[in-house]
């Protein structure tokens, strides 16, 4: 059951030159390895759980929880607001980009346009990942195709992730690792050996100090850099609803927001994903929430179970059915 799925791409491989060159570090991967937290306890665990490991796209979710951080502080008044009426970098000033809201870059449906650190926002253009809620595309990636107005059609864009990054990072007018650290990763307990790396190209001068934007992923490199056991405890505090150990690191409204079914994708919520109508995964709960990244990289938290598991490395075909064993050890 527990076949490894090999996968280590550090580019995208259906990017064409010059986009299939990483920009970022890229760290070696490790066996496959995982954990199970029941009723916040831990009840088993495989492989080197210990070990950092590129994670890819579980970075978006880290993203969502920075956004619903930036709301609870102030520095967003609302996700359905312009994201322009507070990021003055350029990045939202023409007429199409400037209605783009907050939810629309959370939502993957911002239809952002422009290059972000030597990266068009076409090179993903066409791409898909997980269910749609279209019947699919024949196109090949990075093809040419019409733009809609922002908020009209969902794709799954790391470009327009980075674009949401770099604006968080204008707001805090600090590296977004170190507010991380600082509000969630500390107080929970983390180890000291997670890294969240940029690119070469994603240095932005901020308040007049040389800071580093990261991305939501490892597409071109970088990314986060998590051991398993750290995953865990996110998973954790988002299963408790941004509560822990006396202290609500992000509020309730904000946890519950991430995890709504967004319009354009029911199986999409903000940088989270759904198994609503147990579409992702049949033998999962339909309760299940997800954060997934490349290489089968899993968090899966189910709220009603008390539920958190982190998979790294599952060959892919294996993953519905591990899941559904894991289901069926459980007696809710």
């Amino acid at each position: 059951m527990y076949i490894d799925g090999i996968f280590v791409g550090s580019a995208h491989v259906d990017d064409k030159p010059p986009y299939n060159r990483p920009m970022g570090p890229v760290v070696a991967r490790g066996g496959a390895s995982g954990v199970v937290i029941r009723h916040g306890k831990l009840v088993a665990e495989w492989g080197d759980t210990s070990r950092p490991d590129m994670t890819f796209s579980i970075a978006k979710s880290y993203l969502a929880i920075l956004t619903g951080l930036a709301v609870d502080k102030g520095l967003i008044g609302s996700i359905d607001e312009r994201v322009g009426e507070r990021v003055k970098d350029g990045g939202f000033d023409d007429a199409h980009n400037s209605a783009i809201t907050w939810r629309h870059l959370l939502e993957q449906t911002s239809e952002w346009h422009g290059e972000l650190f030597e990266r068009p926002d076409s090179v993903d253009w066409h791409r898909q990942v997980g269910p749609s809620v279209s019947s699919g595309t024949s196109n090949a990636k990075g093809s040419e195709r019409a733009l809609t107005a922002p908020g009209t059609h969902f794709e799954y864009n790391d470009v327009r992730v980075n674009r949401l990054g770099l604006s968080l990072l204008r707001l805090f007018e600090r590296p977004l690792p170190e507010v991380l650290k600082e509000h969630i990763m500390d107080p929970i307990g983390c180890s000291t050996t997670w890294a969240w790396n940029g690119y070469e190209t994603s240095w932005v001068d901020v308040g007049g100090q040389r800071m580093q934007s990261v991305p939501g992923g490892g597409h071109w490199g970088g990314g986060i850099v998590i051991n398993s056991r750290d995953h865990a405890r996110l998973g954790e505090l988002i299963k408790n609803e941004g509560y822990w150990e006396g202290q609500q690191l992000l509020s309730q409204e904000r946890v519950r927001a991430m995890l709504i079914p967004s319009r354009l994708n029911p199986t999409y919520g903000l940088l989270w994903w759904l198994n609503t109508e147990k579409r992702l995964y049949s033998q999962a709960p339909e309760t299940s929430v997800f954060a997934l990244g490349g290489g089968s990289n899993i968090i899966w938290i189910d709220r009603p179970r008390d539920l958190v598991v982190v998979i790294r490395w599952l060959d892919k075909p294996c993953t519905d059915e591990l899941l559904g064993k894991f289901t069926s050890a459980i007696i809710a």
